[in-house]
């Protein structure tokens, strides 16, 4: 059976682009069960709660909820256990570096399959006050009505 090409994304943590001003990006594989692919390759998973957390030079990733497979027997996977993430030597070491400043948090944003294999994009991001989202939700709206009035324009109806 050919393996699948291209990225099937699962699930995505667009409240963290909200909460977080993301840094830097990263893409880790996964370390996952059988039955913990099986629910995920049905779209099932949730991001909310999650975070990333480095232990003794390795990446975990922490409150991820993949739901019990369906078909699932004795063998089934508990729902939010801690998950390994696989990341290069040189990599990790850059992430460590970066958790150590003030204020800086690891946040899963994405979790997707790329060619076959289970990943998950995590950011390296800072907490947004208050008025920096309320900034945020502002210039949005206004980029916006920027372009409702120039499709009006465009279509003639000024």
């Amino acid at each position: 059976m050919p393996r699948e090409q291209g990225r099937k994304v699962v699930a995505s943590n667009r409240k963290a682009y909200h909460d977080y001003s993301i840094l830097d990006t990263y893409e880790a594989g996964l370390v996952l069960t059988g039955t913990e692919v099986k629910s995920l390759r049905l779209g099932r998973a949730s991001l909310v709660d999650a975070f990333g957390h480095e232990n003794s030079g390795e990446l975990f990733l922490h409150g991820m909820h993949i739901p019990e497979y369906t078909q699932g027997t004795w063998t089934n996977h508990e729902p939010r256990r801690v998950r390994k993430m696989l990341l290069h030597r040189d990599e990790i070491l850059k992430i460590r570096n970066k958790l150590r400043d003030d204020g800086v948090t690891m946040v899963p944003l994405q979790v997707y399959f790329h060619n076959g294999y289970a990943k998950v994009e995590i950011g390296l991001a800072k907490g947004k006050k208050a008025y920096d989202k309320r900034q945020d939700m502002a210039s949005k709206d206004a980029q916006k009505e920027i372009s409702r009035a120039l499709g009006r324009r465009a279509k003639g109806m000024s």
